[in-house]
Order: structure tokens, then C-alpha cells, then sequence
């Protein structure tokens, strides 16, 4: 296999690293080399930084009309559609998501640009009422140079959900993709500079979060920062921050609820459940992990879900009939299948799953069985924790009252899902939950315009909808004494 090598992508050019050391990029289908990325360091994020703060103050890039700005944004979206396979294989391979999948989230980036591409030239002030001869206005500014740490799970489409409306505001952006999964974000700054932006408004810079992350985070020159990713690394980025106190965004954990109620359309329900937690493998924030199911129709639902769990296709992601690929480390799977046999060893009945695949084609790979244990203990691992895998813990409930105190009992409020046939039972359901997002009859879903965003310790602020381009400006008030 060609190995292709990749550089940073800083000032709008593809170079090196400072120190010239590389990294090898994985495929987590046979865990073998198939990319090489330069490996950056505190020196290239200074660099990476300088090129950003220059740019910003450029009059090519601050005195330019914001329709202009929104047009940049929406010839990136185009451009983004115009390599939409070789984008999408490129995800795919990588992470290890089915290509269809890949598929959905690369057509969600270039929605992302068009979305802030017409948001662009909409950022307003107001004029506010005040006694006597005065006149006065606010406006809103950009903040100037944003950093971006990005996770490995969506690579490309949580980095764009951050870059697009930074660069709508009309922001200069530093981005620090995943260590193992940096492609698509060194393809997306190359992207940025065919669809006309001034070198230096959009920089990549691969390399170890110890060392590439926290450098970004502490820099003096860094007017945001936006992480997503664990919540123990968030809590560590957030202490770096606050010596500087500088607005930042955290999305960070979760460990959802599903809860399905005794009126549920069952197939549907069943067909959710499966979606809502092995997409990608159960590797994304937003998994419903946590299903609570009505003892009325449990007898029939956790068959129907033992079924369609035990037919998931798994294999390499680019073949067209796989439903689930590997996990994106040697090192994550051997995470999940530890909580797995946590599960095991304290008592929980294992419905489906449980292990790693480890014969035939797949046995070189992070391949882990798609996994559904019953009532697990309130000590195990699954019923507590964010495993980050192909795990759901399941529990059948008879009180309503109950099913939502097990579905709030978490430090996590990111994603909740209801399903009902009662309209009016599920917004007081949703009224109940402690999640910043409740998906009624469908999980999870969302849109560039909705807001996303969670609760307690699943994050701090707003992404995606008009709010996320407000949070990359500062408002300036104006007061003018017309006497």
C-alpha cells in the first residue's frame, strides 16, 4: 500500500514540521500504515498563530464586505462538494466508519458552509435608547484568531462546525485535528485556500494534543478556544484558559437515555435504538447508550433488538454492505472491551456481543462485536461511564417517574431520546430530562441551524444555529453625545 505523506498547512502552503519528525497514520481495519502527517510542535503552533494574527489584520481580510466573506464560505462549501468522494473515502478510512456513513458527514460539511455562508453578511448590531442628545449603537466584531482542537470520531464535521461560523464572523482560525485522524482537516486547509481565502485565515496544525493542544490553549495570541473531546481533557484545557480568560467551548461527553415507552411504535423504536447507539461504532458523544425500555414491551423489544444486533455486517469499511467498521485505535478497543468484561464479571446479562472479534479476515483490526447487556449493576463500568464503543446498557421500567430519575442519574446531560405515540407525554417528558437536546421519535438527529449543545459536565456554550456565530464576536457599544 502507498503510504502518501502530508504536511501542516500553515499561511496557505503545505510544509514540514519544524523539527521534521512525521507520525504514521493508521488504518484501523488492518492497524498498517497508510499516510504519513508532519508532526508539529510549540514552534509550528507560534508559526501557525503569527500567520493567523497577520492575516487577520490584513485589509484583504478586515476591510472586506461581509457579503464577500459569506461568498469565500459558501465556495468552500462547493469545493467540499466537488471532492465529496474523495473526502468521504478519506473519512472513512481513517476512522473506520462505514463509507455511507462517511458519506452523510462530509454532505453535512458543505450544508455547514452554506448554512454560514448566508449568515455571514447578517451579524448585527443594534441602536439602543438613551436620555437626552445621545445616540446610541452596538456592533459586533470578530475576536480575532480561534483555535479549534477537533476529535477523531467526526473528524472533518465537528472541526467545520466550529471553523465555518469562525469564519463567518469573520475570524482568522488555527485548527488542531485529531492525531489519529488528521487527513480530512489537512485537506479541508487546502480546500480553503482554492476557494480564494487569504493565506493565513485558515491554518492546520497536526501533532500530540500534549504537545500541538496545549500550546494552542495556553498561546497568548489565541483569542477562543473551541474543544471537542473527553470531558477530563475539556476540564484540563478549561484550567489552562482560565489563566487567560478567553471564551471557550466545550462539547465533551455523554451517556444518553433512550427511553421507550409501552405506546412506542416498536419496529421504529427498535430500529432507533440500533441507530442511536452503533452508528460509528458508538463512538460519538451523542450515542443512546442508555436504554430504558417500558416492561410492557420489553418481551417484544429486546428480541427484535437481540436480532438486529447479531445481523450487523462488520468489516472493512469500504466494502458497500458493511453496517459497522472497526474502532479507530488498537488501544480504544482494548478500552471497550474492557468495560465489557467489567459488565460481564459483576453479573449483567449479556443480551448480544461481547468481545472483540478476533478470527477470520477481521483479526488484525479493532473490530469489536456490537454489545447489549440487560440490567447491568450500578457498579459496572457500562451502566456508569461513557464507554465509547458498540455497549448499551438496557433496563426495563414500569414507572415513569423512575425511568426518568435512571435517565438524569448521570454527570453527563448532552442527548435524550423519547418514544411515543403521546404527543403531549413526550414534551413533558422532554420538559423533564437534564439534556441540553431531547429527539422525540428519532435519534439523534440534527441540523446546522439547531443548536447543539449539553448540560452539566457535557459541555460549556452553544455550536451549530445563529448562536455559535455570535459566540466569535465581541460586542462593541458606541455612545454618541450630539450636542
Amino acid at each position: 500500500m502507498e503510504v502518501r505523506d502530508y504536511g501542516l498547512y500553515i499561511a496557505g502552503k503545505s510544509v514540514p514540521a519544524s523539527s521534521n519528525e512525521t507520525a504514521d497514520v493508521l488504518d484501523p481495519t488492518t492497524n498498517r500504515p497508510f499516510a504519513r502527517v508532519a508532526s508539529g510542535s510549540r514552534d509550528d503552533v507560534n508559526a501557525a498563530v503569527e500567520a493567523a494574527r497577520t492575516a487577520f489584520h490584513s485589509p484583504d481580510w478586515w476591510d472586506l464586505d461581509p457579503s464577500k466573506r459569506g461568498r469565500l464560505l459558501w465556495l468552500l462549501g462547493q469545493q467540499v462538494r466537488d471532492h465529496f468522494e474523495e473526502l468521504s473515502r478519506l473519512e472513512s478510512q481513517n476512522v473506520g466508519k462505514p463509507l455511507r456513513e462517511a458519506k452523510g458527514d462530509i454532505a453535512y460539511v458543505y450544508k455547514l458552509f452554506e448554512y454560514y455562508a448566508g449568515l455571514a453578511d447578517k451579524i448585527q448590531g443594534e441602536t439602543i435608547p438613551v436620555p437626552g442628545a445621545r445616540f446610541d449603537y452596538t456592533v459586533r466584531e470578530p475576536l480575532g484568531v480561534t483555535a479549534h482542537i477537533a476529535p477523531w470520531n467526526y473528524p472533518l464535521l465537528l472541526a467545520s462546525r466550529g471553523v465555518a461560523p469562525a469564519l463567518a464572523a469573520g475570524n482568522a482560525v488555527v485548527l488542531k485535528p485529531a492525531t489519529l485522524t488528521p487527513l480530512t482537516a489537512l485537506k479541508l486547509g487546502e480546500l480553503a485556500g482554492a476557494a480564494g481565502f487569504p493565506p493565513g485565515i485558515v491554518n492546520v496544525v497536526t501533532g500530540p494534543g500534549r504537545d500541538v493542544g496545549a500550546a494552542l490553549a495556553a498561546h497568548p495570541d489565541v483569542d477562543s478556544v473551541t474543544f471537542t473531546g473527553s470531558t477530563d481533557t475539556g476540564k484540563q484545557l478549561l484550567r489552562v484558559v482560565a489563566d487567560r480568560v478567553v471564551p471557550t467551548t466545550l462539547e465533551l461527553g455523554g451517556k444518553n437515555p433512550q427511553i421507550v415507552l409501552a405506546d412506542a411504535k416498536l419496529d421504529r423504536a427498535v430500529k432507533g435504538a440500533l441507530w442511536g447507539a452503533f452508528q460509528n461504532a458508538g463512538q460519538m458523544c451523542w450515542a443512546g447508550s442508555k436504554l430504558l425500555v417500558h416492561e410492557s414491551i420489553a418481551p417484544s423489544f429486546f428480541p427484535k433488538l437481540k436480532d438486529q444486533v447479531e445481523k450487523l455486517r462488520l468489516g472493512p469499511p469500504l466494502k458497500d454492505d458493511v453496517q459497522m467498521g472497526p474502532l479507530v485505535s488498537r488501544e480504544h478497543a482494548t478500552n471497550v472491551v474492557a468495560a465489557i468484561e467489567d459488565g460481564i464479571g459483576k453479573g449483567a446479562k449479556l443480551l448480544a456481543g461481547g468481545g472483540r472479534v478476533d478470527a477470520g479476515e477481521l483479526k488484525d483490526g479493532n473490530f469489536v462485536k456490537p454489545t447489549v447487556f440487560e440490567d447491568p449493576p450500578a457498579a459496572a463500568r457500562v451502566t456508569r461511564e461513557e464507554v465509547f464503543g458498540p455497549v448499551v446498557a438496557a433496563w426495563r421500567f414500569d414507572d415513569l417517574d423512575d425511568a426518568i430519575a435512571r435517565a438524569n442519574d448521570t454527570p453527563y446531560g448532552l442527548a435524550a431520546g423519547v418514544w411515543t405515540q403521546d404527543v403531549a407525554k413526550a414534551h413533558a417528558i422532554a420538559r423533564r430530562l437534564q439534556a441540553g437536546m431531547v429527539s422525540i421519535n428519532e435519534f439523534p438527529v440534527t441540523f446546522p441551524q439547531t443548536p447543539f449543545l449539553g448540560w452539566k459536565q457535557s459541555g460549556l456554550g452553544q455550536e451549530q444555529g445563529v448562536d455559535a456565530v455570535l459566540f466569535y464576536t465581541h460586542v462593541k457599544n458606541v455612545l454618541v453625545n450630539l450636542e
